[in-house]
């Protein structure tokens, strides 16, 4: 598969950091820094827009680092881009800890996976089929 990209920040196109890897690193395309404080949130430009093929959408992720040391997360995690979307990719950061943060131009925000889905037809019925879970959720089925 192959993505169109135009990249208007003065960053590298995202890669995969190992073979195995799932996601592509996105960098905040910055003037300058910003210091994000406790539980404020902050669309970061990536200077990236793509066209996403039909049948795919690209989805916007935390990087586990930031959000294990920092507290720094994707706050609608994981944020879809759909294929028929052209504008710049922006990540919404959010900081859930106490402390301050700042980012800083080309820094890694956030990870972008591609993923394939499907548009299902929707069909009402009066019944569902039975399950052993039934409408059990919500921790439903234990801790352990």
């Amino acid at each position: 598969m192959e993505i169109q990209v135009i990249n208007k920040s003065k960053h590298e196109l995202p890669s995969f950091a190992t073979a195995g890897a799932a996601g592509m690193d996105l960098r905040a395309n910055l003037k300058e820094s910003f210091v994000l404080k406790p539980l404020e949130r902050k669309l970061v430009p990536t200077g990236l827009f793509m066209a996403i093929p039909e049948g795919y959408e690209a989805q916007v992720r935390p990087r586990s680092g930031l959000a294990f040391k920092h507290g720094i997360t994707v706050l609608n995690s994981p944020g879809t881009i759909d294929a028929d979307y052209r504008g710049e990719i922006g990540v919404i950061l959010v900081n859930l800890s106490n402390e301050e943060f700042e980012v800083n131009d080309g820094e890694r925000v956030a990870q972008l996976v591609i993923a394939k889905h499907e548009q299902p037809a929707l069909a009402i019925v009066e019944n569902l089929d039975e399950t052993v879970r039934a409408a059990g959720g919500f921790g439903s089925t234990g801790k352990k």
